[in-house]
């Protein structure tokens, strides 16, 4: 089977003063208008690459809010994947000379369908266009593996990360970075603390333990512990916050179908996590990632 070739890229977006406009570049080598976009780098992650490319084409800095349709095509007769991401523009910076763009234009949305040469990336604009005001956006992860409760003589809430663990907060912090989060909030446990060691390291923030983020003590219902994370988020988040945050296996399941608003399974892997995007102060989108 051919190997499928994966890339990613946004709808990058900035408000004027009387208008939303969206990001194009252009490249001589093939003559069109499209999307900032680029190829995955070896066991990159793709939101990760996502924000990369943008920067490295468009030099522009940006925050990544809602997934959008990813489009598959062919090129040379491989297959080949691009994944979106709608995009705040935050700032300018990480242009790399020699990516085959020599223009970046800002348009209307409008202008941005007529304008982009493949109706792929116009497709992609229109449900850019659909979506509401982000107003808050949360990367709700899992703590990373820890040792087996069964072989820790101390208490469970000291119990730490192994050495697969840490290795996965390692690779955590990049897309913990991507997000640009004004706060990192961790459980009590000390497992979901390190977690957001290396993040906390690589962003300068303070890792915040807030309780409500925790799994039920003894005594304690783990709907009221759900009920607790889902509203201490929900609130961060619509108050117009970026938020990273770590909590635990029997609560992450749990927060997500209170604020999906229907069952599921909503599995989480350690080391793993979601992009919750809020609008209108309620959930808006989730993302595995």
């Amino acid at each position: 089977m051919t190997e499928e070739i994966r890339a990613a890229g946004g709808v990058v977006w900035r408000r004027t003063a009387d208008r939303v406009e969206v990001c194009l570049v252009h490249r001589p080598r093939y003559g069109d208008w499209s999307l900032p976009k680029g190829r995955l780098e070896p066991d990159e992650a793709p939101l990760v690459a996502a924000v990369r490319e943008v920067a490295e084409e468009s030099d522009v800095r940006a925050v990544p809010q809602v997934r959008l349709p990813t489009v598959r095509y062919s090129v040379d007769g491989r297959p080949k994947r691009v994944d979106y991401w709608s995009m705040e523009a935050v700032g300018t910076g990480g242009f790399q000379p020699g990516t085959e763009v020599d223009e970046v234009g800002w348009f209307d949305v409008d202008e941005a369908v007529r304008r982009t040469s493949y109706p792929h990336d116009a497709e992609v604009l229109a449900a850019f266009a659909a979506l509401p005001t982000v107003t808050g956006t949360v990367l709700l992860v899992r703590h990373a593996r820890a040792g087996r409760r069964a072989t820790w003589s101390g208490p469970d809430t000291a119990r730490p990360l192994v050495a697969t663990g840490l290795a996965q907060a390692a690779a955590l912090a990049p897309l913990v970075e991507v997000v640009r989060p004004h706060r990192l909030l961790s459980a009590s446990v000390r497992r979901c603390v390190q977690t957001l060691g290396p993040a906390a390291e690589s962003t300068g923030l303070p890792i915040e333990v807030v309780g409500d983020l925790d799994e039920p003590a003894p005594g304690q219902q783990l709907e009221e512990r759900v009920l607790a994370a889902a509203a201490c988020l929900t609130e961060l988040a619509v108050a117009g916050g970026r938020l990273a945050a770590c909590s635990q296996g029997k609560v992450i399941p749990g927060v997500l179908e209170r604020l999906i608003g229907r069952p599921g399974d909503y599995p989480t892997p350690k080391g793993g996590g979601w992009l919750l995007a809020f609008a209108a102060g309620r959930l808006l989108a989730t993302d595995p990632v």
